[in-house]
Protein backbone atom coordinates (compact mmCIF):
# COMPACT_ATOMS: atom_id res chain seq x y z
CA UNK A 1 0.00 0.00 0.00
CA UNK A 2 1.34 3.57 -1.02
CA UNK A 3 1.62 5.67 2.05
CA UNK A 4 1.71 9.56 1.41
CA UNK A 5 2.63 12.11 3.78
CA UNK A 6 0.06 15.11 3.26
CA UNK A 7 0.09 15.90 7.15
CA UNK A 8 0.96 14.48 10.78
CA UNK A 9 -2.64 13.25 10.88
CA UNK A 10 -1.29 10.55 7.94
CA UNK A 11 0.62 9.00 10.97
CA UNK A 12 0.27 7.33 14.06
CA UNK A 13 2.19 8.68 17.22
CA UNK A 14 4.28 5.66 16.92
CA UNK A 15 4.87 6.06 13.17
CA UNK A 16 5.56 10.24 13.30
CA UNK A 17 8.50 9.04 16.36
CA UNK A 18 10.01 6.21 14.12
CA UNK A 19 10.99 9.02 12.11
CA UNK A 20 12.55 10.95 14.13
CA UNK A 21 14.30 8.33 15.66
CA UNK A 22 15.49 6.81 12.63
CA UNK A 23 16.57 10.75 11.42
CA UNK A 24 18.40 10.38 14.07
CA UNK A 25 20.46 7.00 13.53
CA UNK A 26 20.71 8.42 9.99
CA UNK A 27 22.67 11.36 11.36
CA UNK A 28 25.19 9.26 13.72
CA UNK A 29 26.05 6.99 10.79
CA UNK A 30 27.05 9.49 8.35
CA UNK A 31 29.00 11.73 10.93
CA UNK A 32 30.67 7.83 11.55
CA UNK A 33 31.25 7.33 7.16
CA UNK A 34 28.78 5.66 6.94
CA UNK A 35 27.56 5.66 3.35
CA UNK A 36 23.89 4.70 2.75
CA UNK A 37 22.66 3.27 -0.64
CA UNK A 38 19.10 2.19 0.74
CA UNK A 39 17.35 4.06 -2.53
CA UNK A 40 20.25 3.17 -5.21
CA UNK A 41 18.34 2.85 -8.62
CA UNK A 42 15.50 5.20 -7.05
CA UNK A 43 14.43 8.58 -8.62
CA UNK A 44 12.04 11.01 -6.59
CA UNK A 45 10.77 13.76 -9.10
CA UNK A 46 10.44 17.30 -6.89
CA UNK A 47 7.61 19.35 -7.80
CA UNK A 48 8.31 23.04 -6.62
CA UNK A 49 5.84 25.95 -7.23
CA UNK A 50 7.12 27.81 -4.23
CA UNK A 51 10.86 28.69 -4.76
CA UNK A 52 12.76 27.22 -1.53
CA UNK A 53 16.81 27.20 -0.72
CA UNK A 54 16.89 24.74 2.45
CA UNK A 55 13.73 22.71 1.60
CA UNK A 56 15.10 21.99 -2.20
CA UNK A 57 18.49 21.06 -1.43
CA UNK A 58 17.67 19.63 2.20
CA UNK A 59 16.04 17.43 -0.09
CA UNK A 60 18.30 16.69 -3.02
CA UNK A 61 21.33 16.19 -0.57
CA UNK A 62 18.89 13.35 1.25
CA UNK A 63 18.05 11.54 -1.96
CA UNK A 64 21.51 11.85 -3.30
CA UNK A 65 23.08 10.44 0.58
CA UNK A 66 21.03 7.89 -0.25
CA UNK A 67 22.10 6.87 -3.04
CA UNK A 68 18.68 8.14 -5.44
CA UNK A 69 18.71 10.60 -8.12
CA UNK A 70 16.17 13.83 -8.16
CA UNK A 71 14.67 15.25 -10.93
CA UNK A 72 13.53 18.76 -10.08
CA UNK A 73 10.69 20.57 -11.93
CA UNK A 74 9.82 24.61 -10.92
CA UNK A 75 6.15 25.26 -11.24
CA UNK A 76 6.96 26.86 -15.06
CA UNK A 77 8.64 23.97 -15.71
CA UNK A 78 5.69 21.90 -15.88
CA UNK A 79 1.98 21.24 -17.10
CA UNK A 80 0.82 22.75 -14.19
CA UNK A 81 1.77 25.86 -15.36
CA UNK A 82 -0.59 25.16 -18.30
CA UNK A 83 -3.68 23.88 -16.64
CA UNK A 84 -3.08 20.26 -17.31
CA UNK A 85 -5.47 18.19 -14.60
CA UNK A 86 -2.98 17.22 -11.60
CA UNK A 87 -4.81 13.67 -11.82
CA UNK A 88 -3.24 13.00 -15.21
CA UNK A 89 0.37 14.38 -14.01
CA UNK A 90 -0.14 12.34 -10.78
CA UNK A 91 -0.64 9.31 -13.19
CA UNK A 92 2.39 9.99 -15.73
CA UNK A 93 4.58 11.15 -13.31
CA UNK A 94 3.86 7.56 -11.21
CA UNK A 95 5.20 5.94 -14.27
CA UNK A 96 8.68 7.89 -14.91
CA UNK A 97 9.48 8.72 -10.73
CA UNK A 98 9.63 6.36 -7.41
CA UNK A 99 7.94 9.18 -5.69
CA UNK A 100 7.15 13.44 -5.52
CA UNK A 101 7.93 16.25 -3.17
CA UNK A 102 5.66 18.83 -3.78
CA UNK A 103 5.72 22.29 -2.39
CA UNK A 104 2.93 24.31 -3.40
CA UNK A 105 0.23 26.75 -2.68
CA UNK A 106 -3.24 24.83 -2.24
CA UNK A 107 -3.06 21.89 0.20
CA UNK A 108 -5.74 20.92 -2.46
CA UNK A 109 -2.86 20.03 -5.07
CA UNK A 110 -1.26 17.75 -2.85
CA UNK A 111 -4.88 15.83 -2.27
CA UNK A 112 -5.23 15.13 -5.68
CA UNK A 113 -1.66 14.25 -6.90
CA UNK A 114 -2.22 11.94 -3.93
CA UNK A 115 -5.10 10.39 -4.74
CA UNK A 116 -4.24 9.19 -8.57
CA UNK A 117 -0.97 8.78 -7.73
CA UNK A 118 0.63 5.06 -7.21
CA UNK A 119 4.13 6.42 -5.62
CA UNK A 120 4.31 8.36 -2.29
CA UNK A 121 3.08 12.05 -2.93
CA UNK A 122 5.19 14.27 0.02
CA UNK A 123 4.07 17.74 0.73
CA UNK A 124 7.16 19.64 1.63
CA UNK A 125 4.96 22.83 1.87
CA UNK A 126 1.49 24.18 1.50
CA UNK A 127 -0.31 27.44 2.86
CA UNK A 128 -1.56 24.83 5.17
CA UNK A 129 0.77 22.36 6.26
CA UNK A 130 4.44 21.95 6.77
CA UNK A 131 4.50 18.32 7.80
CA UNK A 132 8.21 17.40 7.13
CA UNK A 133 9.81 21.13 8.89
CA UNK A 134 7.75 19.74 11.80
CA UNK A 135 9.65 16.52 11.57
CA UNK A 136 13.20 17.52 11.82
CA UNK A 137 12.47 20.38 14.50
CA UNK A 138 11.22 18.04 16.70
CA UNK A 139 14.02 15.89 15.73
CA UNK A 140 15.91 18.80 17.06
CA UNK A 141 14.25 19.77 20.34
CA UNK A 142 14.75 15.98 21.31
CA UNK A 143 18.41 15.96 20.65
CA UNK A 144 18.53 19.31 22.61
CA UNK A 145 15.97 18.45 25.66
CA UNK A 146 14.83 15.08 25.54
CA UNK A 147 11.18 13.49 25.49
CA UNK A 148 9.00 16.17 23.45
CA UNK A 149 6.49 15.04 25.68
CA UNK A 150 7.78 16.49 29.25
CA UNK A 151 8.48 19.57 27.54
CA UNK A 152 6.21 22.66 26.47
CA UNK A 153 6.55 24.48 23.29
CA UNK A 154 5.67 28.15 22.97
CA UNK A 155 5.07 29.52 19.06
CA UNK A 156 5.10 33.40 19.08
CA UNK A 157 3.78 35.10 16.05
CA UNK A 158 1.53 33.96 12.57
CA UNK A 159 -1.00 31.41 12.65
CA UNK A 160 0.80 29.82 9.81
CA UNK A 161 1.11 26.11 8.21
CA UNK A 162 3.65 25.76 10.93
CA UNK A 163 1.55 26.43 13.51
CA UNK A 164 -0.79 24.50 11.90
CA UNK A 165 1.41 21.38 11.95
CA UNK A 166 2.84 21.98 15.04
CA UNK A 167 -0.71 21.64 16.42
CA UNK A 168 -1.14 18.25 15.01
CA UNK A 169 1.83 17.22 16.21
CA UNK A 170 1.43 18.56 19.75
CA UNK A 171 -2.26 16.08 19.10
CA UNK A 172 -0.70 13.29 17.83
CA UNK A 173 2.66 12.61 19.67
CA UNK A 174 0.57 14.56 23.14
CA UNK A 175 3.02 17.41 23.91
CA UNK A 176 2.07 20.75 25.46
CA UNK A 177 1.32 23.41 23.30
CA UNK A 178 0.85 27.48 23.54
CA UNK A 179 0.68 29.46 20.65
CA UNK A 180 0.63 33.66 21.06
CA UNK A 181 -1.02 35.03 18.03
CA UNK A 182 -2.18 38.18 17.50
CA UNK A 183 -5.85 38.36 17.06
CA UNK A 184 -7.19 37.53 13.62
CA UNK A 185 -4.40 35.56 12.90
CA UNK A 186 -4.97 32.26 14.54
CA UNK A 187 -4.15 28.65 12.95
CA UNK A 188 -6.70 26.98 11.19
CA UNK A 189 -9.53 26.64 13.59
CA UNK A 190 -11.14 23.21 12.84
CA UNK A 191 -6.98 21.65 12.85
CA UNK A 192 -7.05 23.15 16.30
CA UNK A 193 -10.03 21.51 17.89
CA UNK A 194 -9.23 18.31 16.32
CA UNK A 195 -6.02 18.33 18.13
CA UNK A 196 -7.55 19.33 21.34
CA UNK A 197 -9.87 16.55 21.07
CA UNK A 198 -6.64 13.84 20.58
CA UNK A 199 -4.67 14.81 23.85
CA UNK A 200 -5.10 15.69 27.32
CA UNK A 201 -2.23 17.79 26.99
CA UNK A 202 -2.98 21.39 26.67
CA UNK A 203 -3.02 23.45 23.35
CA UNK A 204 -3.94 26.66 24.06
CA UNK A 205 -4.02 29.83 21.59
CA UNK A 206 -3.09 33.36 23.46
CA UNK A 207 -2.53 37.09 23.04
CA UNK A 208 0.56 37.06 25.30
CA UNK A 209 4.04 36.48 24.21
CA UNK A 210 5.09 36.89 27.42
CA UNK A 211 2.71 34.31 28.87
CA UNK A 212 3.47 31.96 25.98
CA UNK A 213 7.40 31.93 26.98
CA UNK A 214 6.76 32.33 30.60
CA UNK A 215 7.03 28.42 31.61
CA UNK A 216 8.19 27.37 28.27
CA UNK A 217 11.45 24.90 26.80
CA UNK A 218 10.85 25.53 23.71
CA UNK A 219 10.37 28.81 21.70
CA UNK A 220 9.07 28.60 17.85
CA UNK A 221 8.93 31.59 15.45
CA UNK A 222 8.46 32.20 12.09
CA UNK A 223 8.24 35.11 9.30
CA UNK A 224 5.47 37.45 10.14
CA UNK A 225 4.48 37.56 6.01
CA UNK A 226 4.64 34.49 4.14
CA UNK A 227 5.26 34.00 0.73
CA UNK A 228 2.22 35.03 -1.20
CA UNK A 229 1.37 37.50 1.57
CA UNK A 230 4.01 40.22 0.24
CA UNK A 231 1.05 42.67 0.13
CA UNK A 232 0.46 42.42 3.62
CA UNK A 233 4.20 43.19 4.73
CA UNK A 234 3.72 46.60 6.13
CA UNK A 235 0.31 45.89 7.72
CA UNK A 236 1.72 42.48 9.56
CA UNK A 237 4.85 44.68 10.69
CA UNK A 238 2.53 46.80 12.53
CA UNK A 239 0.42 44.28 13.84
CA UNK A 240 2.95 41.76 14.81
CA UNK A 241 5.56 44.61 16.60
CA UNK A 242 4.77 43.17 20.21
CA UNK A 243 5.60 39.29 19.12
CA UNK A 244 9.02 39.97 18.30
CA UNK A 245 11.49 37.14 19.78
CA UNK A 246 13.92 39.86 21.21
CA UNK A 247 16.00 39.86 24.53
CA UNK A 248 13.25 41.30 26.78
CA UNK A 249 11.24 38.68 25.58
CA UNK A 250 14.02 35.77 26.59
CA UNK A 251 14.18 37.66 29.75
CA UNK A 252 10.50 36.57 30.81
CA UNK A 253 11.23 32.80 29.53
CA UNK A 254 13.52 30.11 31.64
CA UNK A 255 16.88 30.21 31.15
CA UNK A 256 17.30 26.89 29.38
CA UNK A 257 14.91 28.09 27.02
CA UNK A 258 15.83 27.15 23.56
CA UNK A 259 15.10 29.48 20.53
CA UNK A 260 13.91 27.82 17.32
CA UNK A 261 13.54 29.80 13.77
CA UNK A 262 12.72 27.22 10.29
CA UNK A 263 14.86 29.97 8.34
CA UNK A 264 15.01 32.85 6.17
CA UNK A 265 14.87 35.15 9.27
CA UNK A 266 13.79 38.67 8.62
CA UNK A 267 16.07 39.73 11.52
CA UNK A 268 14.84 42.55 13.67
CA UNK A 269 11.64 41.74 12.19
CA UNK A 270 9.83 38.21 13.76
CA UNK A 271 13.34 37.78 15.41
CA UNK A 272 16.34 40.09 16.89
CA UNK A 273 20.06 39.54 15.68
CA UNK A 274 21.30 39.33 18.93
CA UNK A 275 18.74 36.07 19.70
CA UNK A 276 19.45 34.78 16.78
CA UNK A 277 23.24 34.55 17.22
CA UNK A 278 22.94 33.65 21.07
CA UNK A 279 23.73 30.15 22.32
CA UNK A 280 20.18 30.00 23.10
CA UNK A 281 19.26 29.80 19.60
CA UNK A 282 19.67 26.27 17.22
CA UNK A 283 18.00 27.15 14.37
CA UNK A 284 21.04 26.14 12.28
CA UNK A 285 21.03 22.99 13.72
CA UNK A 286 17.35 22.64 13.10
CA UNK A 287 18.35 23.81 9.10
CA UNK A 288 20.96 20.92 9.03
CA UNK A 289 18.57 18.29 10.47
CA UNK A 290 15.62 18.58 7.43
CA UNK A 291 18.11 16.71 5.76
CA UNK A 292 18.79 13.36 8.26
CA UNK A 293 14.66 14.11 8.44
CA UNK A 294 14.33 13.94 4.73
CA UNK A 295 16.22 10.93 3.84
CA UNK A 296 14.19 9.11 7.02
CA UNK A 297 10.99 10.03 5.56
CA UNK A 298 12.19 9.07 1.76
CA UNK A 299 13.44 5.76 2.89
CA UNK A 300 10.32 4.93 4.86
CA UNK A 301 7.92 5.83 2.11
CA UNK A 302 9.81 4.56 -1.12
CA UNK A 303 11.36 1.43 0.45
CA UNK A 304 9.72 0.78 3.40
CA UNK A 305 12.69 0.95 5.81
Amino acid sequence: MVRHLQSLQDFSKEELNSFIDRAIVLKKERLAGVSHQQLAGKTVGMIFEKPSTRTRVSFESAMYGLGGQVIFLSGRDTQLARSEPLKDMARVMSRYVDGMVVRTFGQEVVTELAEYSSVPVINALTDLHHPCQILSDIMTVVEQKGNIEDLKIAWVGDGNNMANSWIQAAGRIGFELILACPEGYDPDPEIMAAAQKETAKPISVTRSPEEAVATADVINTDVWASMGQEDEQDERLAIFQSFQINAQLMAKAPADAIVLHCLPAHREEEITEEVLESDRCVAFDQAENKMHMHKAILEQLIVGK
